[in-house]
């Protein structure tokens, strides 16, 4: 199953198809297809090329992956357990050749994770991501180091079966994609006032 965009104006089409649902199966993503999606996050690009990305990869239910899912809130465990894989999306908070704060650690965290979302799609899989997991329970089950701070989760896998989420997420999983119009975000001159198209 796919959710395409309505655009107003033509784009990629693996971007096109980026969705985040919340069935799916639990048929193991293929060891090629993650090393694949992780490359991609190498490729990102960073403030000074740090690169202050980290990932802590789940599968298949093994330790890792039933760690980052104790992490996740009530509402993300109903669903998120099934995907295959679970990533925990972690930044390093200072610059290492200088020790100063990187303040755009988060910023450069998001753009690895977008390369990864293009991949997955480019893959033929699904992910969703989430911020509603305990940072701090996740800091002390693996040991992450004070300079880093665990950001959000990331779930994927292939696409499952709707009639096994529970009414109001099958609910929520068949509405159709919105985003807000363009001139409500993209201004021109001074902020609040929309961009001419």
């Amino acid at each position: 199953m796919t959710n395409p965009t309505k655009n107003n104006y033509e784009i990629n089409e693996l971007v096109k198809h980026r969705w985040s649902p919340r069935a799916f199966s639990t048929k193991p993503v293929e060891k090629e297809k993650l090393f694949s999606i992780l490359e991609a996050s190498r490729w990102a690009p960073s403030a000074f090329n740090e690169q202050p990305w980290r990932f802590i990869v789940g599968q298949n239910h093994d330790d890792t992956h039933e760690k980052i899912l104790d992490t996740l809130v009530g509402w993300n465990k109903l669903w998120a357990g099934k995907a295959p894989v679970l990533i925990l999306n972690i930044a390093k908070k200072s610059f290492t050749r200088n020790k100063k704060p990187n303040n755009i650690s988060k910023y450069d965290l998001g753009q690895a994770v977008g390369f990864m979302m293009v991949e997955i799609v480019n893959q033929g899989l699904f992910s969703h991501q989430m911020s509603g997991f305990d940072p701090v329970l996740a800091a002390e089950l693996f040991n992450i180091p004070d300079d880093y701070e665990a950001v959000s989760v990331t779930a994927i896998g292939y696409y499952g079966d709707i009639k096994e989420l529970p009414e109001d997420l099958a609910g929520m999983e068949s509405k159709p994609r919105e985003r807000n119009a363009i001139d409500s975000m993209v201004f021109k001159g001074s902020f609040g006032e929309p961009m001419d198209f």
